[in-house]
């Protein structure tokens, strides 16, 4: 919901400039908490009372009720003018705190992620207090990744604008297309195809999320959204809307190899149709033009040239997993640790998507933040043993999140986590360990009998966080000796395993896991999200454990 997303950005970022300006530590995080609160709530904050979100109380609540009225508020306004821009843009940069920047800013003039490069560089941060030679390589490191990351998003903003854009929109078909339609993790600019009149070029101008016309035509029109993004919209006639969409849903090399394959028959491929001479052999859909040319459909997140044409010609390309083909979720989260909603919400919401089965796996004690213990989490188990009468055709499963820690052992002993149904093991702190020693830790992890699933492996966090250096090629191996899965994190910010590693992972025998890893109810829908990873990777149902029968689920899981 619109709303929500919009008041949430605004409360954390009040959160971080509350920060900037030494704010108390406790507000600060009670500022974020409530701005993942109203993000996660199920309901339109426009139109319900903003107090019946969890954690927001009477100050946050009239904070945003301004914000509804007028999009923005007093206290964001002030501390809008208190921060220096340059100290703004220096909190972008992936590691680097509020107070650094600030004294960075003050002291050494650095205003931008660029300008601290060139200070790191040129060594005038050398001998810095609290700015050692690893914490400045880390710094530059962060710099060179938000570069590269420029204007591309992940797929969750992308998706969530170009819903937004065809929503607003009338036509008599529109769909999207580029790398948004093949699943990219990160998309840098959207495309949408409309069969319309041009009347649909005027309409798109004036909607009030575009803040620059790029370009204006009859038959395409480039704008530049508030959130930065660009937007082509692009009219194309009904009878080449097929041939339309391959094209522009690429990828390039994907285009390039087929429109070689029509030029050696003598015939012509463009965004019109599929030509020999004059005549149209094929425009309508992308199945026909597939078809003529030989060749099986290849699914657009197979589009990458990556032996997906030869596979379509053998007539070889896989049956690949759907999101209807999820039996239930193995990683969620609850109010207990860092979730929003309650046990019982969650397991409704699970059923209500129609879930054979569902986990619940909050935190474990080592991650100290979340204030997690062992009598909390029996009297869980109790609770969704008692929500289980209230559910009988959806089996719910009492599992835990564990924390990897650096030498690779998890937080319960033995007797503790042969009583959970699945145990999810993540890295959550110590990211910069070397190559070999989070190796070993991962094998270490994967080897304890009572670890199911290593959740989220790279620990990235797209544009924020880069993934961990590990030999892959060896964790995998021990993944497949150990019978442990692999987690396809669908959080769109997360998208981990990324696909070039989920289809190394698959080489070597592992199985996987397709998660939500919801902190609250709206987020179970992110798995369209993890679906996209696992299809750009060639998976099928077989390589996915939620996929299967719970009976087959169990024996996997040893339980």
């Amino acid at each position: 919901m619109r709303a929500n997303e919009e008041a949430a950005t605004a409360l954390q970022e009040y959160a971080e400039l509350f920060a900037l300006t030494g704010g108390d530590a406790f507000r600060v995080r009670s500022y974020q908490k409530a701005a993942k609160a109203i993000a996660g709530f199920p309901e339109d904050i426009s139109v319900v009372d903003v107090r019946s979100v969890p954690g927001v109380g009477e100050a946050i609540a009239k904070k945003m009720e301004e914000f509804l009225q007028r999009g923005s508020f007093r206290q964001l306004d002030d501390l809008r003018g208190r921060v220096p821009d340059g100290v703004r843009r220096l909190t972008r940069v992936p590691t680097l705190g509020p107070k650094t920047a600030i004294m960075l800013f003050e002291d050494f003039g650095v205003d931008s992620p660029a300008a601290l490069a060139e200070a790191i560089s040129s060594g005038r941060l050398d001998g810095v207090k609290g700015l050692g030679p690893k914490t400045l390589a880390n710094l530059l490191k962060g710099v060179e990744q938000l570069e590269q990351s420029g204007r591309r998003v992940h797929t969750g903003v992308a998706m969530a604008l170009a819903e937004q854009v065809m929503a607003s929109l009338s036509a008599e078909r529109m769909a999207y297309a580029g790398s948004l339609r093949r699943m990219k993790d990160t998309i840098g600019d959207i495309d949408i195809l409309a069969v319309a009149d041009e009347s649909i070029m005027a309409a798109f101008r004036a909607q009030p999320y575009v803040s620059e016309v790029i370009a204006a035509g009859e038959k395409k029109t480039s704008v530049r959204t508030t959130s930065g993004i660009q937007v082509d919209l692009r009219v194309v006639p009904a009878a080449s809307w097929g041939a339309a969409m391959q094209y522009f849903t690429g990828s390039k090399e994907h285009n390039v190899a087929i429109r070689e394959m029509a030029v050696k028959k003598g015939w012509k491929l463009s965004e019109y149709g599929l030509f020999e001479g004059e005549r149209v052999i094929a425009a309508e859909s992308e199945e026909d033009i597939y078809a003529a040319l030989g060749m099986r459909f290849v699914p657009p997140p197979l589009r990458e040239d990556g032996g997906e044409v030869q596979a379509a010609l053998r007539g070889e390309l896989p049956e690949l997993v759907r999101l209807d083909d999820l039996k239930g979720d193995l990683h969620t989260h609850t109010n207990l640790t860092d979730g929003i909603a309650s046990l019982e919400d969650m397991v409704a919401a699970g059923r209500a998507r129609g879930y054979a089965y569902y986990a619940v796996t909050d935190h474990a004690p080592d991650l100290a933040m979340q204030r997690m213990t062992l009598d909390k989490a029996l009297d869980q188990r109790g609770q969704a043993q008692a929500l289980q009468r209230k559910y009988p055709d959806m089996r719910i499963l009492h599992g835990t999140e564990l924390n990897i820690a650096p030498d690779g052992s998890v937080d319960w002993p033995g007797e503790v986590l042969r009583g959970f149904d699945v145990c999810v093991a993540s890295v959550h702190s110590h990211f910069s360990m070397s190559r070999d020693e989070m190796t070993r830790r991962f094998i270490t992890a994967c080897e304890n009998p009572y670890v199911d699933i290593i959740g989220h492996p790279t620990t990235r966090k797209i544009g924020k966080r880069s993934p961990v250096d590990a030999d892959w090629d060896a964790v995998f191996r021990a993944a497949a000796r150990t019978g442990t899965a692999m987690e396809i994190d669908s959080f769109p910010d997360r998208s981990d395993l990324p696909s070039d590693l989920v289809r190394l992972a698959k080489h070597h025998g592992v199985k996987f896991s397709i998660d939500s890893d919801s902190h609250a109810i709206p987020h179970l829908a992110n798995q369209r999200f993890g679906i996209g990873v696992a299809q750009r990777a060639w998976l099928t149902g077989e390589d996915v454990i939620n996929t299967w029968p719970l009976d087959r689920l169990l024996a996997f899981l040893g339980r």
